[in-house]
């Protein structure tokens, strides 16, 4: 009996210390959880294509989606238990606790994520298709070199614009497809500010060495010398080579049989001191320029009478270097008028500058392509590419955002008016062969200046305008007093790690009356002197990003010209003065530092545009920080709580990204937006903060709101993505489906709606009535839902609907033709798709997966003509094989085209 009575008593002891238990557990799954969002973030930088994830780490993750599933799955058990019950739970709360604890202890990675991956031998580079006899017999040259094992080192050289960086990446590409007979494949671009040190960082990136930074660079020779001789057959092609390099200082061993170094360069004398075979690549010959020339140009304009003597003698300037030919060809396409092909005759024959280190043909050509732009302002926006480091991959919209700082492009009604203005200002300089397009990533256009081309550009601001340039050279001294020159119009120093601090402390404050742009992003800035800006009354953008500063100095008080302040990811910098004086500032980023509160004057910036506001410290906007009327076009706060009149009365406001508590600010903001047009782009969350996966779509709304009741939500008309997620729908009527009842509007009445992920949601049985399924459906998720027994209801008929006599029985059609693909993941008490004798017609199906579905008891796919050769991939888990046996299949031809694609994804 007395034993009886101990375990009832340590029950209610159990019982009454749960709920602290419970909240230890979830404020260490929420630790758990911020590690794995930093582990992302090192993911995302690491994972080259070179590189492969750990692994530990791949285990790491995966028990941390585990484990998160099962704190859910324990939270619902006990949130289903009674008081009786609930203590019998204490001991698995606490083994979750541990468990989650040795994650986060486990998660605290300290070296790299990543290993090499032993099936990349090197990079494959973007190339252009070169003409000529000449640069064939060149390149077979080349390769002959490079198949023959007596030959160790090969310099190819020929003077600026001629091809040998083209000619190289061709070559780049083929020796890719040499698994047999070379182990790695190393470009390493060197230009004219090489140094040891950043000669060794570049190589050590790409053989996947990691320096610590105490070394010096005999250790760090070593180092490399040791991982490069451990890669017997190796290439390394060290790019555009001004100077002789000492190979064994870099840590670059001597070419042994099997091993080769190539370099380019524009100096016979570097392949000499560097005992290479020399091959030179020639200018092209007099017919290949014009072949060359006539397909940039087009023959019709070549058809024109008296402009193809003229533009023969043009191509004689050329001087046969294809990047001559190239830039002057584009400049003159679809021209027709005779008398702008006889001036530019006349300009380019006339042409008498040069520039040091270049050969006065090419600065012609190039110079030339340069004037021809005629306009001050796109001049400008050329010249401002070159405050970029050499060889940078400038992202297009972070470029367009500078030249609309710098008020390049023409103040307009909206935003995206002038962005549209400065992408057309960027196809005009790509198309005058000024900027080269570099890569895409999804819809983001990234670019980069030829180093000639930004030589150029630095010898025209060495004159008027006056440009300071220093970026990405590694500087661990600041400018001295001199460089700070009284006519400086801009200075760019951003991307050197080590400056640390802009000028000695004895020296004055730079007087730069003239200056209205100074880049200093990413350069360790720890602390700026206080009056460092009282003589820069000009400065108009100043961006501070990614620096180490906790402050920033009084004299910026002094700046009542400046249109930009840019202090994105300082993420030590804690206090930013009163912004009251900053009166003609448009553009103001504050993203990911550590403010605790919102600067004061804010509702003084009458002229403000552009806002990023995001600290990890201010969970909440206060109301009436923003001037009244309001200018700003874009507003991203992420996941802070925004009052919905706050942004409902933001009547420019083009872009928003931010989060609300409940539906009542929702609405506000949603009710704003039906008088007027509604913004080009937004994410907004509604409710609490979580994660809630990558992002597909410009116009995305997050609901994570707790309980839904019926006829409470309002969505913009023009939502393209929609995630729920975290929530329950509270009816009496749980068997109606929650995208009837639960909407305002029916979601088949959103054309663009094309992307709807559903997680987590409770006390749900059915999502979809027929008539209610979005029409142009492109994605479709939904996982975690522990009560779903049907996607799309069989109570009644809808849309797309076609009924056909078959056996007597009425078949229904449901056509989805936009869906390319469909997840259904953990979905336990799943029983259908669709109703009983219904289909699905998916003809642009790409990808579908059931995983984790075990009542699920018939497939409604039908596809139309589903071939073998189908690129559709298919995954079913778990037991793919027996569920295929025991399931009905709505088309038999589907089944017979899965099984074999099943065998291949077990």
């Amino acid at each position: 009996m007395g034993l009886a009575l101990n375990k009832i008593d340590k029950h209610w002891d159990n019982n009454r210390s749960l709920n602290q238990h419970m909240n230890d557990l979830k404020r260490k799954v929420m630790e758990l959880n911020g590690v794995k969002e930093d582990i992302d973030s090192r993911m995302k930088a690491e994972l080259q294509p070179r590189k492969k994830l750990k692994t530990e780490v791949q285990i790491w993750l995966e028990n941390v989606e585990r484990t998160n599933g099962e704190v859910q799955k324990l939270n619902e058990r006990i949130g289903e238990s009674s008081t009786l019950t609930r203590g019998f739970h204490a001991d698995d709360v606490l083994k979750r606790t541990r468990e989650v604890g040795e994650l986060i202890q486990q998660g605290k990675f300290e070296e790299d994520l990543v290993v090499d991956n032993p099936q990349w031998i090197g990079q494959v580079l973007s190339t252009t298709r070169l003409s000529g006899e000449g640069t064939k017999a060149c390149m077979e040259e080349i390769w002959k070199c490079l198949m023959d094992d007596e030959v160790g080192k090969i310099g190819v050289w020929g003077m600026g614009g001629v091809g040998k960086t083209s000619i190289m990446k061709l070559i780049n590409n083929q020796l890719l497809q040499e698994r047999e007979k070379f182990d790695i494949v190393i470009w390493i671009t060197v230009s004219k500010e090489m140094s040891i040190a950043k000669l060794q960082k570049d190589m050590a990136s790409k053989i996947g060495v990691s320096f610590c930074g105490d070394e010096d660079e005999i250790t760090r020779a070593g180092m490399l010398l040791e991982a490069l001789s451990r890669k017997r057959r190796s290439v390394i092609i060290l790019d555009d080579l001004w100077q002789e390099v000492p190979l064994d200082k870099v840590g670059i061993p001597e070419q042994s049989t099997g091993s080769k170094l190539v370099l380019t360069t524009r100096s016979f004398d570097v392949c000499r001191k560097m005992s290479c075979r020399a091959i030179k690549v020639k200018p092209l010959v007099e017919g290949e320029s014009w072949k060359l020339f006539s397909e940039k140009v087009g023959r019709g304009i070549l058809n024109i009478p008296e402009v193809e003597p003229i533009a023969k003698k043009i191509v004689e300037c050329c001087a046969g270097l294809p990047l001559g030919v190239i830039t002057v060809a584009s400049c003159m396409k679809d021209i027709d008028d005779l008398y702008e092909w006889r001036n530019a005759l006349k300009e380019l024959s006339d042409r008498k500058k040069s520039v040091n280190g270049l050969e006065e043909e090419v600065f012609q050509q190039l110079r030339f392509s340069y004037d021809r732009l005629k306009d001050p302002k796109l001049q400008h926006c050329f010249l401002s590419c070159a405050l970029y480091p050499e060889d940078w991959e400038i992202e297009e919209r972070e470029l367009v955002q500078l030249w609309i700082a710098e008020g390049l492009v023409e103040e307009m009604d909206s935003r995206q008016e002038e962005f549209d203005r400065g992408r057309a200002i960027m196809n005009r300089l790509l198309n005058n062969c000024l900027l080269e397009d570099f890569s895409k990533w999804g819809d983001r256009r990234q670019v980069k200046m030829h180093d000639l081309v930004r030589d150029m550009a630095l010898h025209i601001t060495s004159e008027k305008p006056r440009f300071f340039v220093k970026a990405g050279m590694g500087l661990r001294e600041p400018p001295n007093v001199q460089e700070w020159s009284e006519d400086l119009e801009k200075v760019s120093l951003m991307w050197n790690r080590k400056l640390e601090f802009l000028y000695p402390l004895e020296m004055s404050p730079p007087k730069c009356p003239m200056l209205t742009t100074l880049l200093l992003s990413g350069c360790d800035i720890q602390s700026i002197p206080e009056g460092f800006f009282s003589h820069t009354d000009g400065l108009k953008v100043l961006d501070l990003s990614f620096n180490l500063i906790e402050s920033l100095p009084n004299s910026i008080s002094n700046l009542k010209n400046l249109t930009a302040l840019l202090l994105g990811n300082c993420r030590r910098l804690k206090y930013v003065r009163s912004l009251s004086n900053l009166r003609a500032l448009k553009e103001l980023d504050l993203l990911g530092i550590a403010i605790k509160e919102v600067p004061q004057g804010m509702q003084n910036l009458s002229s403000l545009k552009f806002l990023k506001l995001y600290s990890w410290n201010i969970d909440e906007i206060p109301n009436g920080i923003f001037p009244r009327p309001s200018c700003l076009q874009v507003l991203e706060v992420h996941q802070a709580l925004i009052g919905g009149k706050e942004v409902a009365e933001l009547k420019k406001l083009e872009y928003f990204e931010g989060r609300f508590y409940d539906f009542h600010n929702f609405d506000m903001y949603v009710h704003a937006f039906h008088v007027r047009e509604e913004p080009h782009g937004y994410l907004i969350i509604v409710g609490e903060r979580g994660r809630h996966g990558e992002i597909y779509s410009s116009k995305t709304i997050v609901l994570r709101v707790g309980s839904v009741y019926p006829n409470q939500i309002m969505l913009p008309r023009h939502i393209e993505e929609l995630i729920v997620c975290d929530s329950s729908f509270e009816s009496h009527e749980e068997e109606y489906p929650i995208f009837s009842r639960f909407f305002l509007t029916s979601l088949r009445n959103f054309p663009f709606l094309k992307i709807l992920y559903i997680s987590n949601v409770k006390y749900t049985k059915r999502l979809f009535s027929p008539n209610c399924v979005p029409p142009n459906l492109e994605q479709l998720k939904v996982s975690d839902c522990n009560q779903l027994e049907e996607i799309i209801a069989s109570e009644e008929r809808g849309r797309e609907i076609i009924a056909s006599e078959e056996r007597g029985r009425v078949t229904m059609k449901f056509c989805l033709p936009r869906l390319k693909k469909m997840t259904l993941c953990s979905l336990p008490e799943l029983k259908s798709i669709c109703s009983v004798d219904a289909v699905m017609i998916c003809e642009s199906l790409e990808f579908l997966a059931i995983e984790y579905c075990w009542k699920l008891g018939r497939m409604p796919f039908k596809l139309p003509q589903v071939e073998p050769s189908s690129p559709l991939k298919v995954a079913i888990r778990p037991k793919p094989m027996e569920l295929c046996e025991s399931i009905e299949w709505a088309d038999p031809d589907f089944k017979s085209f899965l099984i074999p694609k099943l065998i291949r994804w077990m």
